[in-house]
């Protein structure tokens, strides 16, 4: 069986690397890693896919810097020719970015099965880009792989029981690479405080909106009084604050450069709290058995809300405060929600045995 990955950005490659793992124990299984370039990453050097144990792709489109339409019928042109060549029996795509919708659609044009992974996610969010990705993909997919219960009951709402695809339950991969990857964690190079708050901020809705942005920084200010805020920060949206003038307490907000995954896991591993608008880092916080305050007004992962893990809160100063003087620590972490890190086992067991 040959299987292409599609991927195209780091987060992407580090799950499918754990499904790569998985696939290293069949011999009779021959992946072929294809990434689009869809996020240019200066840390994607030879020393991360070493570090991460990651394989290198076999094809690199180099396709980014594009608007949302030209980067994906770009994508769609050149994926073509890759399966063309190597005329996989499986396509496998992750998650929501036009990386995943490009490779879905070249596939299924050429008849080739897809497999979607990380499938059934909804924000019910129809202005995110990613919402319309994922549910594209769910739809032209052949068998979608569902992180978890709530993923499959967005999908029976819509009606998807009554569409030839398959539909697996198969807990969320990145719980496996976060198994892989807690014990090859990385301190970074900065003063850890003994309890901090990590925050990150990187969706549109927050750092191309003004009053939201400022909003945050303010609520970070008055949450440092209290416990320091280590604030990994995107070149794009330090420069947005700075144009801003806001009025950030250095004390308290400790703004650092964007760190690779190794040294987020360490801290993860030491944080009191995390504070995110990043979907994988509400799911990584439950991981390392953290509290998450989400700040955004809806999120996919509503299973940890449900169940007390995360509290979503928008953009608004007062409610962040309140959130984070409200929050308990005392949580029981122990549900399986996500698989145990079982997920890409259970992926490839399910794709060898697939019947049409």
């Amino acid at each position: 069986m040959k299987i292409i990955t599609i991927v195209g950005a780091r987060p992407q490659f580090i799950k499918a690397a754990a499904v790569s793992r998985e696939i290293e124990k069949y011999k009779d299984i021959q992946e072929i890693i294809v990434h689009t370039g869809q996020h240019f990453d200066a840390n994607m050097s030879e020393i991360f896919f070493e570090e991460m144990h990651i394989p290198k792709p076999h094809y690199n489109l180099n396709i980014n810097g594009l608007s949302h339409g030209a980067m994906t019928g770009q994508m769609i042109e050149k994926i073509e020719e890759v399966l063309m060549i190597e005329k996989p029996d499986w396509v496998l795509v992750y998650g929501d970015t036009n990386s995943t919708i490009a490779g879905a659609l070249a596939a299924r044009k050429l008849h080739i099965k897809v497999a979607h992974v990380e499938a059934g996610l909804r924000s019910f969010n129809m202005t995110m880009p990613e919402e319309i990705n994922r549910i594209l993909t769910d739809r032209i997919s052949n068998i979608l792989f569902c992180p978890t219960n709530a993923a499959i009951n967005n999908l029976k709402a819509e009606g998807y029981e009554n569409i030839d695809i398959q539909i697996v339950k198969s807990g969320d991969v990145m719980q496996d690479a976060a198994l892989f990857y807690e014990e090859k964690a990385k301190a970074p190079d900065l003063f850890l405080p003994k309890e901090f708050v990590l925050a990150t901020i990187h969706r549109a809705e927050n750092t191309d909106d003004k009053s939201r942005l400022e909003n945050i920084f303010e609520a970070f200010s008055e949450i440092g009084k209290t416990m320091p805020v280590i604030l990994p920060l995107h070149p794009r949206t330090k420069k947005i604050i700075e144009s801003s003038s806001f009025n950030i307490n250095e004390d308290r907000v400790q703004i650092i450069n964007p760190i690779g995954y190794l040294e987020m896991v360490f801290l993860l591993k030491r944080a009191k709290l995390i504070m995110t608008d990043s979907g994988g880092l509400q799911k990584e916080a439950f991981f390392f058995k953290k509290p998450c305050i989400t700040l955004r007004d809806e999120t996919e992962w509503v299973e940890l809300v449900e169940n007390g893990f995360n509290t979503v809160v928008g953009a608004r100063k007062d409610k962040i405060i309140q959130s984070f003087e409200n929050q308990r620590y005392d949580i029981d972490f122990s549900m399986d929600l996500y698989g145990k890190g079982k997920a890409s086992e259970f992926i490839i067991e399910k794709l060898i045995n697939f019947v049409e």
